[in-house]
Formats: structure tokens, sequence, C-alpha cells
């Protein structure tokens, strides 16, 4: 038992370091997209002035009303007085322009806006004014979900036993009568169903539905952001802040890209970032959500950032008062160890200093030593070279010898039959076949089979011996034998000279060549070669024997 709980433990640590170092590069990819707010800030600004040059040029009261739309949806999470203003704009257009489901869905965005900054009783106020039957079923679906988000934020504002429960099933309700105008598989049915989950405590189901969206359907950046959000408050209560942590850095990327200032997202990270001890990183991101609170301008979300950033600031300069602290004790034992430092080298140099001496003698030894060893190294090179000489004189000796007796063995057989012919001839008195026997004997064959026997013979012990030494000329010049052709004059003089025999006229005869036809050969070959004339007899003398 007590090995499984000590592996159970190994592999709880084990995962939450994987996922911690997973967070550690989404937390640097979302500092990479913080660097960049300003430049999606500036987009959406851009986008803004546009739309206010095309409200000063508009002259129809349709169009207005399309481009205050249009410019209260840029403004709905990004400027709480602006969002505010065209809110009213709406209204005012659709009173000029006598339609009340204009003027409706005016209010409605003036409801979202004053939940956004956390004005509940207004939000409420607005939205009971607006008359449902005028709707479009579109917009009757909006404000039944814009009304359940409300109960459901006033919920979690009270977090009173009673009232939070009433007002949670509320919003259940509206979110059923918003269920009427969209589909199954839609982003407000699945989304809203899974915050219904969320609420109701039925976490399963919850997961589900929100998972769904973000691995199935392809999302805007406001929607990303929202469903990662609302997944993340699934796993904060189920007990799993490392998955929360992702996705809400999930969504305040997203917001961050679609320059969103009314957000939770990057609030609720710096809160679980604390819980988990990170109080730097948790002080940089609180810092950020109340930068967006500010810009908004709404009150509720300025007061909740501010409540919870003296909590983390505290922190933050209680760590860094134990770090000062741990400075100075370290700075301390630096120096003491600094101390012992300078004694250790005050006395390493002394002892230094000896061994130098030590050194020079040993030094000048080992010179004299190495003096010795190369005189020693000459003289064995020397005599292995003289040996390896002798070695391979010896081995192309035995190599002939044995080659050369069975080659004489054949030619005293050879005689022998002869004799005993011409004895046999001469006993019978048939003078005239011995001169048959004699004139039968053929001097050039028998020659030629010298040859063969002693181009066997030396390729025998130098097998590379041709194809070294048609190294020694260009490929043009390069001597080529005939089919079952061996060697030919020209190898058969370097390969006699090869084995020792240097005398020219002793080649000349062993080759039945006149000695001028013997210079003749060795000056062509010579003068045809890529070598110098005085390096070519060197080279072959090199070429190893097996």
């Amino acid at each position: 038992m007590r090995r499984i709980a000590l592996c159970i433990a190994f592999m709880v640590i084990a995962f939450k370091i994987v996922w911690a170092s997973g967070n550690d590069k989404l937390l640097t990819q979302l500092n990479s997209v913080i660097e960049q707010k300003a430049q999606y800030d500036t987009g959406k600004l851009k986008r803004i002035s546009a739309y206010q040059k095309e409200l000063a040029n508009a002259n129809d009261l349709t169009g207005q009303y399309n481009i205050c739309l249009s410019l209260y949806n840029e403004f709905k999470a990004f400027n709480y007085n602006k969002a505010f203003f065209y809110s009213r704009k709406l209204q005012q257009l659709g009173q000029q322009l006598k339609e009340p489901s204009k003027i409706s869905y005016g209010k409605i965005k003036m409801g979202f806006t004053m939940l956004s900054s956390g004005m509940f009783k207004e939000a409420f106020d607005v939205l009971r004014t607006v008359n449902v039957k005028l709707l479009p079923d579109t917009v009757r679906m909006e404000y039944y979900l814009l009304t359940a988000r409300t109960y459901y934020d006033l919920a979690d504002y009270d977090k009173d036993e009673y009232f939070t429960a009433n007002y949670n099933q509320l919003a259940g309700k509206y979110i059923d009568s918003a269920s009427r105008f969209c589909s199954p598989d839609s982003y407000s049915f699945l989304y809203y169903h899974g915050l219904k989950y969320l609420k109701a405590g039925n976490f399963e189901f919850a997961i589900n539905n929100l998972s769904r969206l973000i691995a199935n359907h392809k999302l805007t950046n406001h929607e990303v952001a929202v469903t990662a959000s609302t997944l993340s408050d699934v796993y904060i209560q189920t007990g799993k802040p490392d998955l929360a942590v992702a996705l809400l850095v999930k969504a305040a990327i997203a917001d961050i890209k679609t320059s969103t200032k009314e957000t939770a997202a990057m609030v609720t990270l710096a809160q679980l970032l604390h819980k988990q001890g990170e109080v730097k990183k948790a002080y940089f991101y609180i810092k950020q959500a109340l930068d967006d609170a500010t810009y908004y301008g709404a009150r509720q979300r300025k007061i909740q950032v501010t409540a919870i950033l003296p909590v983390i600031a505290g922190e933050r300069i209680n760590t860094e008062e134990e770090q000062k602290q741990l400075l100075f004790l370290y700075a301390a034992l630096l120096t003491v160890l600094s101390v012992i430092i300078v004694v250790f080298a005050f006395i390493i140099s002394k002892q230094l200093k000896k061994l130098k001496a030590a050194d020079k003698i040993i030094m000048e030894a080992n010179r004299e030593l190495q003096h010795t060893i190369d005189q020693l190294d000459l003289t064995n090179h020397t005599l292995k070279q003289t040996i390896l000489k002798l070695d391979e004189a010896n081995h192309i000796k035995e190599e002939y010898i044995g080659y050369y007796f069975n080659i004489i063995a054949d030619y005293i057989d050879k005689l022998d039959k002869f004799k005993r012919s011409v004895e046999n001839k001469l006993l019978t008195k048939k003078f005239e076949d011995i001169r048959v026997l004699v004139n039968n004997i053929n001097l050039r064959k028998e020659r030629e089979e010298l040859f063969v026997n002693f181009d066997k013979a030396f390729l025998k012990i130098y097998p590379n011996f041709v194809k070294e030494f048609n190294s020694y000329f260009s490929e043009e010049n390069q001597v080529k034998l005939n089919n079952g052709q061996l060697l030919n004059t020209d190898l058969r003089i370097f390969a006699l000279i090869r084995l020792g025999i240097n005398d020219t006229e002793k080649i000349a005869r062993i080759l039945e060549y006149s000695l001028n036809t013997i210079y003749n050969y060795k000056a062509r070959i010579k003068g045809r070669s890529t070598l110098p004339n005085d390096d070519f007899e060197h080279a072959i003398m090199a070429i190893n024997a097996i």
C-alpha cells in the first residue's frame, strides 16, 4: 500500500509539472499578445473613425441607424460612455423613424451596456420597458438571452443562498424561452445551455456543451473568449485549476485581439495564479485588468479589480522583501567565501611556486628522456624498414623457388620423355623419326609458355601491379591488355625491374630482345608517364607485394 501511495503521489506531481510547463508556454504566448495590444486597439480605432466619417455623411435615418448600430458594436466592450451614447442614439433614431422594433432594439443594447457596467437595477429597468411582442424572432431571442445573463450575473454578485438560487432559476426559464428561436446545434443554443448546466451544478453536461463549441464550431474571437472563460469556471468549481488557467489564457488572448476591455478572463486568471503562488505573474495580469477596466469606464469592474489588487500587491511586496533578505544572506555568504578563497589563493600560489621549480627539473629530465626515445625510435624505424624489405624479398624468393621448381620439374619430365623417345628410335635405327622428333620441338611456343608462367607467378605476388603501373599514366597512355593476356612486353620489362633485375642486358636476354630494343622500350614508356623519368623506377619499386 505504501508503494502504491508513493506511485500515486509521484504521478500527481509529474502531472502538475507537465501542466505547469504547458501553462508557462501559454502564458508566454499571452505576454506576446499583450505586447501587441496597442496594435489591435489602433485597428479598432481606425474602424471606429471610418464609421464616424460615414455617419457624418449619411443623410437618411435608416442609414444613420445602421451605422450607429455598427458603432455601438465596436464600443460595447471597448468604451462604456460611447456604448451608452450610441445605445441612446439608436432609440432616438428609432423614434424618428417611428419604428417600435428599432426603439426596443436600442433599449436591449442599452440593457447590455448597463449589465456590462454592473448596474443591475438600471439594466432591469430598461429591459422591462421593451415590448417583446413587437420584436422579430432573432431580436426576441437576444432579449431573452440578455435577461437570462442579467439574472445570472446578479446571482453571482449577490452570492446569497436564497436569492442566488431564485435568480438562477429565473435565468434558466429565459434560456428555455430563447431556445425556441435557435437550432439545437447553434452557438447560442449550445453556449447558453452549457451556462445553464453550469449554474445548476450539472458540470458533465456543461463541459460537453462548451467543449463541443470549442472543438467543432468555427467561433469568432469574441465567442472563443466567452466560451473558454465560461468553461474555465466549470474547471475551477471541479478542482482543476490548471485546465482553467489554460482556458483563461485562451480567452484573454481572444479578448486582446478583439480589443475587449470589459472582460473577466484576465481578472480570474490573476486570481488563480495568485492562489497557485505565482504572485509576480498575478500582479502583472491584475494590472492589465485594471488598465482595461479603467479604459472601459465600468465602475463595477474597477471595484472588482481594485478589491483584488491590494491583496496581490501586498503579497508581491512581501515576496520582494523576502527576496531582499535572501539576497542579503547570499551577499554575506559570498563575502565569507571570498575571504576563504583569498586565503586559499595565497596558500595555493606558494605551492605553485614550489611546483614550478619541480616542473623545471622534471621537464629537463623529460627532454633528455625524449631525445633518447627519439634516437631509439629512429633506429627502430630503420630496423623495421629493413625487416620489411627482407620479409618481402624472402616472400618473393619463396614464391618463385616453389613456382619454378614446378616448372623445372615439368621440363625435366619433358626431357626425360624426349630422351627415352630418342633412345627407342636409336635402338630401332629409325634415324628419320629422330629428325621429325627434333623438328617437332617448338621453341617459340616453349618461350611463350615460359612467359605465361612468369606472368602468373609475378601477378600472384604483385596482384595490383598492372593497376598501379597504369596509375602513372594518363588514360590514353595506359596499357590495354587483350582478352586472356596477363602481361605484355612493356609490363614484363618493369616486372623484372621490380624483382630486382636492373641489368638491361639480362632483361634483353630473358625477353629475347636486343639491348637497344629494351632501351627504346624503357625510354618510350617513361616518356609517356606523368612522373619525371628519374622518379619512374622508384615508383615501380614502391609497388607492394601481397
